[in-house]
C-alpha cells in the first residue's frame, strides 16, 4: 500500500511539472459573424460568434476579446454599457462577461450558467440606472451593475407560459418584455414580479400585428413595438398600428436624435418629420443597427460589421470561420487549417503566427467547392487539402492545381461518377503521393501520384472486391504499409496494405482487414497514425489500440491483432497527434489527454475547467516540432499553447539559457536550458566545479527533446545560494559536451 501512494506521488508530480510546463495559451476565432452591436464615442463594440471586439474609427485598429484575454462566453449574442462605461456581454450558454476598459479585467457572472435552467441564452441586455436587466431563455433577470450581483428573476409574466424565451426586455417607467407570444408589461405598482398577476399580457387581440415581438423603444414620448409583421404604438391599454406601409417583418428599430431608423427586410428606413425614406438595400442578411458618430449607421451581418456610408465590412483578422476539422504544419511552421466536409465548409485557411490567410471561392475563383476538409503537409513542403466531392487542391509555390476527375483518372463515386470526394493523403519512403479516394466506384481507393506526375491505381484485395463507402484517415509506416479505416456500415475496421514497391505487380502485394476479433476496442475507428517507433495508433468510440508488429501482421496467420491502451479505454477519440518526444495528445468528447510514448501512463489531461478550451469535444490536433506548439481545433475556435517537446537538435551548437540573470523566489521559476540533442543529460556545477543538480535524461525536466529545465535546486531540494554556475549539457555516452554559465540571485 505504501509503495502504491509513493508511486501515485510520482505520476502527479510528473504531471504537475509537465502541466508548468505549458504556457502562452492563445484563442483563435473568427469574428464575422456580429450578433450585437453598441457604438462608443470613437468606435463601436461588438458580440460576435467568436468573442468580442472593438473597433477604434480614429485609429483603425481592432482590440479582441476571447478566453485567453478573461471571457468564459465565446459565442456572445448580446452587449450593453453600463454608465461607468463598462461593457457587458451575454453569451448563448448563460455566461455574462463584464469588461472594464479602464482597468482592462473582466469579470464573470455564473449564476445563470451554473443554474439548473435548461435554455439560458442572454437574448438582450438593458440598462437602467445600475441596474442591468437580461433577456434570456427562461425570462428576465435583474443585475447590480455596481456589484454583479442578482437581485431579483421572473419566470412567469402573466398568462405567458413560464420559463418561457424573453427576446428583449427594456424599463421606460415600467418593464417590458417581448416574447414570441406577445407582450408583457409590468403592473403599475406591483411591488413583487416574480408572481403572475404582476404583469399584463398584451397579444394580436390587444392590437398587435403578430405576437413575435422583436424590440421595444421610446420615441418622442411613444412606446413603440418591432414585430414580424410590422410595428406598433401603445396608448397605455392598447397597440395600434405604426407605419402601416412597412407591413413586414421589423427586425431592429434605434432611435437616432429626432429620427426614427428602422431595419425591416434587409431594407433601412429612416422616419423623420412625418416622412418615411428608404436608405439603404442590403444583398446579405442584416441583424441589427446602431447609429455611430464615427462612423455613421452600422448594420452587424454573418460577415462583419457593414459600414453603411462606404459599404465596407468591418472585422479583425482571424480565419474565415470557427470550425477547425483538420489541422497540418509545414516546414515554416504555418499552420493549415481545412474548415468541414458536405456543404459545411468555408475552404482552407493558413496561420503564420501573426494573422490568418484565407482561401475560398470567393477569393480563389479556381476552387470547385469550399468542401476542404482534409489538410496534409508533404516533408517537400506541398500542401494538399481533401475535397468532399471536388478532388483535392495541391498548393506549392504560391500555386494552386486542383485535381477532379476531368484532368486526372481518379474516379468518382457510384451514381456520380465527377464526385470525387478525397479523404487522406500520405507519402512513402520514394516520395510518392498517395490518396484516398474515399467512395471510388471500382473499388480503387488507393491512388499513388509519383514524382513525375504518373498515377497508379489499387483495389485492396481484402475488401473483397465490395464497393465501399467512407473510406478515411490513410498513414504509412516505417515499412510503406498503407493504414486506413472503413467507416461503411458493411465492413468497418481497418484496412492495410503493401505493394511491396513493385507497382504494377500486384501478385506480391500483402493487405488486410482488421477488425474487434483482432483486438481493435472498436469497428468505428476515428483516427489512425503512425509515431516515431512505426507503431500505428488507431483511435475508436471505445479507446485507443496499438498495432507495434506490423512485419508479423503481413506475414502471420492468424494474426497477432492490436493492444489496448488502457488509460483511454471506454473514451470516445476523435484525434490523435505524435509529438517529437513521441508523446501522444489525444482529441476526446471528454477533453484533451495526454499520454506517454508507449501509452502505459497518463501524463495529464486538458479540458474546460482547467484550460481556455471552448469545449471538451476536441475534433483537431497539429504540433510544430519545431517550436513545440500546439494546436487545437474545436467546433468554436482553435486554442494553440507551447509545451516542452521540442525537436532536439542534430548536434551541439550553443546552449541557451534564460532567463539570465536566474532570480528564485516562491514563483515557481525555472531555468531554460535549450538548444540540446536527444536524450541529453544535464549537470549544474558550481565554479569550482562541484556537483549542484544532475538532471537526467527522459524524465519530466529533460523530457529528451530541444529543452531542459532546472527549478534552481540542489540534489537535496534545497534552493541553492546565489553566485554563477556552470550548466553543462552531454549524451548519454559522454561524446558530445557543451557548457555555459548562469547567474542566480536568491531573494
Amino acid at each position: 500500500m505504501k509503495k502504491r501512494k509513493i508511486i501515485s506521488f510520482i505520476l502527479l508530480s510528473f504531471s504537475l511539472t509537465f502541466a508548468q510546463q505549458i504556457s502562452n495559451w492563445k484563442f483563435y476565432t473568427d469574428m464575422k459573424k456580429v450578433n450585437d452591436l453598441k457604438a462608443s464615442s470613437v468606435g463601436f463594440w461588438s458580440a460576435t460568434d467568436g468573442g468580442a471586439f472593438y473597433y477604434d474609427a480614429e485609429k483603425d485598429s481592432f482590440a479582441a476579446l476571447r478566453r485567453n484575454d478573461g471571457l468564459i462566453g465565446v459565442s456572445l449574442t448580446s452587449l450593453c454599457i453600463d454608465n461607468e462605461g463598462k461593457i457587458w456581454f451575454g453569451g448563448n450558454g448563460g455566461t455574462i462577461d463584464v469588461y472594464n476598459p479602464s482597468q482592462k479585467s473582466v469579470h464573470t457572472v455564473l449564476d445563470i450558467l451554473n443554474s439548473d435552467k435548461t435554455l439560458k441564452q442572454i437574448n438582450s441586455l438593458f440598462v437602467s440606472g445600475d441596474t442591468i436587466i437580461a433577456a434570456t431563455d427562461f425570462g428576465i433577470s435583474l443585475l447590480d451593475a455596481k456589484n454583479f450581483t442578482f437581485y431579483d428573476t421572473f419566470t412567469k409574466l402573466g398568462t405567458f407560459p413560464s420559463n418561457y424565451i424573453i427576446n428583449s426586455a427594456v424599463k421606460f417607467d415600467l418593464i417590458y418584455a417581448c416574447t414570441d407570444q406577445g407582450i408583457a408589461v409590468q403592473k403599475r405598482g406591483a411591488l413583487n414580479l416574480s408572481t403572475p398577476e404582476s404583469w399584463d399580457v398584451f397579444r394580436t387581440t390587444e392590437g398587435l400585428p403578430s405576437p413575435k415581438v422583436f424590440k421595444l423603444i421610446k420615441y418622442q414620448g411613444l412606446i413603440l413595438a418591432a414585430t414580424d409583421a410590422g410595428m406598433s404604438v401603445f396608448n397605455g391599454s392598447l397597440w395600434n398600428n405604426f407605419l402601416p406601409e412597412l407591413i413586414g417583418s421589423i427586425s431592429d428599430i434605434e432611435v437616432s436624435g429626432d429620427s426614427l431608423v428602422i431595419l425591416s427586410q434587409n431594407r433601412i428606413y429612416l422616419y423623420f418629420g412625418g416622412a418615411l425614406t428608404e436608405i439603404y438595400a442590403s444583398a446579405v442578411d442584416l441583424i441589427s443597427i446602431e447609429f455611430s458618430s464615427a462612423l455613421g449607421m452600422l448594420a452587424s451581418t454573418n460577415i462583419g460589421v457593414l459600414r453603411i456610408s462606404t459599404g465596407e465590412y468591418i472585422y479583425p483578422n482571424g480565419p474565415h470561420a470557427n470550425t477547425f476539422v483538420d489541422l497540418a504544419i509545414d516546414r515554416e511552421s504555418n499552420l493549415w487549417v481545412a474548415s468541414g466536409p458536405d456543404l459545411r465548409g468555408a475552404g482552407f485557411f493558413k496561420y503564420d503566427g501573426d494573422s490568418w490567410l484565407n482561401y475560398n471561392t470567393s477569393n480563389t475563383p479556381q476552387l470547385p467547392t469550399n468542401n476542404y476538409f482534409v489538410a496534409f503537409t508533404a516533408p517537400d513542403n506541398t500542401k494538399y487539402f481533401g475535397n468532399w466531392g471536388g478532388g483535392f487542391a495541391r498548393l506549392r509555390d504560391n500555386q494552386i492545381d486542383i485535381f477532379t476527375t476531368n484532368n486526372t483518372d481518379l474516379e468518382g463515386q457510384q451514381g456520380a461518377p465527377a464526385y470525387l470526394v478525397i479523404s487522406g493523403f500520405a507519402t512513402d519512403s520514394r516520395n510518392n503521393l498517395w490518396v484516398l479516394n474515399s467512395y471510388a466506384v471500382s473499388g480503387k481507393q488507393l491512388s499513388m501520384m509519383t514524382p513525375d506526375s504518373i498515377w497508379l491505381h489499387y483495389a485492396n484485395p481484402a475488401a473483397q472486391n465490395s464497393y465501399m463507402r467512407a473510406q478515411h484517415y490513410l498513414a504509412i509506416d516505417q515499412y510503406d504499409t498503407k493504414w486506413y479505416c472503413s467507416q461503411d456500415p458493411s465492413r468497418e475496421g481497418l484496412f492495410y496494405f503493401n505493394e511491396n514497391k513493385t507497382y504494377e505487380d500486384l501478385s506480391d502485394d500483402k493487405s488486410g482487414f482488421l477488425n474487434n476479433t483482432d483486438g481493435l476496442s472498436d469497428n468505428f475507428i476515428t483516427a489512425v497514425v503512425t509515431d516515431l517507433r512505426g507503431d500505428i495508433w488507431i483511435g475508436t468510440g471505445f479507446g485507443v489500440n496499438i498495432i507495434s508488429n506490423q512485419q508479423s501482421i503481413l506475414t502471420s496467420t492468424p494474426n497477432p491483432g492490436a493492444t489496448t491502451v488502457f488509460s483511454l479505454r471506454q473514451q470516445s477519440i476523435n484525434c490523435i497527434a505524435v509529438d517529437p518526444l513521441n508523446q501522444k495528445w489525444i482529441g476526446t468528447n471528454q477533453g484533451l489527454q495526454v499520454v506517454n510514448s508507449d501509452g502505459s501512463r497518463l501524463i495529464t489531461s486538458y479540458n474546460t475547467e482547467n484550460t481556455i478550451l471552448p469545449t471538451n469535444e476536441i475534433k483537431s490536433i497539429a504540433i510544430d516540432s519545431k517550436t513545440g506548439r500546439v494546436f487545437v481545433g474545436t467546433d468554436l475556435g482553435l486554442v494553440s499553447f507551447d509545451t516542452p517537446s521540442i525537436e532536439p537538435k542534430e548536434s551541439f551548437s550553443e546552449l541557451l539559457l534564460y532567463p539570465n540573470p536566474f532570480v528564485l523566489n516562491n514563483n515557481s521559476n525555472q531555468l531554460k536550458i535549450k538548444n540540446l540533442i536527444r536524450d541529453s543529460e544535464v549537470k549544474i556545477l558550481t565554479l569550482t566545479g562541484k556537483l549542484v543538480k544532475y538532471i537526467e535524461a527522459e524524465t519530466e525536466n529533460s523530457p529528451g527533446g530541444d529543452i531542459a529545465f532546472w527549478d534552481g535546486t540542489d540534489q537535496e531540494g534545497n534552493f541553492v545560494s546565489s553566485g554563477v554556475y556552470f550548466v553543462v549539457a552531454f549524451d548519454k555516452e559522454g561524446n558530445n559536451v557543451i557548457s555555459g554559465k548562469i547567474a542566480v540571485i536568491k531573494e
